[in-house]
């Protein structure tokens, strides 16, 4: 849960859903990494790991592109590609295909986003795999520390969260994601640089949606958060 307080006057102002803000945060700053870090010309994205996760960052990757056609490629797990491709069966801006084996899951991507919660292992253990130009997100960090040592650029939200990993002094290149919003950092330079982009997850965020929430509300001049689920249509 979420306590909202006003920060001049120390009020609690509203008691909030943690969890959608959580997601719907998380999934809007992995379609932000996506949107800076792919390659030109990119219109089809790759999806492992259908979860709650998943499901709010396909509906902020759809919507940043409202206008114009995109496909995603879902990694077959139980029946979760199926579940997923019937929740987005209204979306007009994007089709779907179900792929069943790593070695095809990886064979077009040129950008995969996971969403896996869960790993042990090595999510892709064949370096092979990963084509020039692509850009992974992993949103849960797990499954992709081969990655770390062969990627042309890692990026991160927040450095003092990851700096202790265990190839962090080995990445070729790292920096901040907050330096390429600012212009201090170039991101991809060209179409074949593999980029890796780990958004370990800032709470600062989570409070910054969930005052924008407020005050949509308050503007509405509503005295209850129930209508929400109706008048915002975003929830998962």
């Amino acid at each position: 849960m979420i306590y909202l307080y006003d920060a001049k006057t120390g009020h609690l102002l509203a008691i909030m859903d943690g969890d959608w803000i959580t997601a719907m945060r998380t999934g809007a700053v992995a379609t932000l990494a996506t949107r800076l870090f792919q390659k030109e010309g990119t219109n089809t994205y790759s999806m492992i790991g259908l979860g709650n996760i998943a499901r709010a960052t396909a509906l902020c990757l759809i919507a940043d592109n409202k206008n114009r056609n995109i496909k995603i490629r879902l990694m077959r797990y139980k029946d979760q590609a199926e579940r997923f491709v019937d929740r987005f069966k209204d979306a007009g801006n994007v089709s779907f295909e179900i792929i069943d084996t790593k070695e095809e899951f990886l064979s077009e991507a040129d950008v995969v986003i996971s969403c896996v919660t869960v790993a042990t292992d090595l999510l892709f253990p064949d370096d092979a795999l990963f084509r020039k130009g692509i850009t992974v997100i992993p949103v849960h960090v797990r499954g992709f520390q081969n990655c770390d040592l062969f990627f042309d650029k890692v990026f991160g939200d927040d450095t003092g969260q990851i700096r202790n990993w265990k190839y962090f002094s080995k990445f070729r290149q790292y920096d901040e994601l907050h330096h390429v919003l600012l212009g201090r950092n170039p991101g991809r330079e060209n179409q074949d640089e593999r980029i890796l982009c780990y958004n370990y997850g800032l709470a600062l965020h989570d409070i910054v949606y969930a005052s924008r929430i407020y005050d949509m509300i308050s503007e509405k001049g509503c005295d209850t958060f129930n209508y929400c689920r109706q008048d915002m249509k975003i929830w998962i």
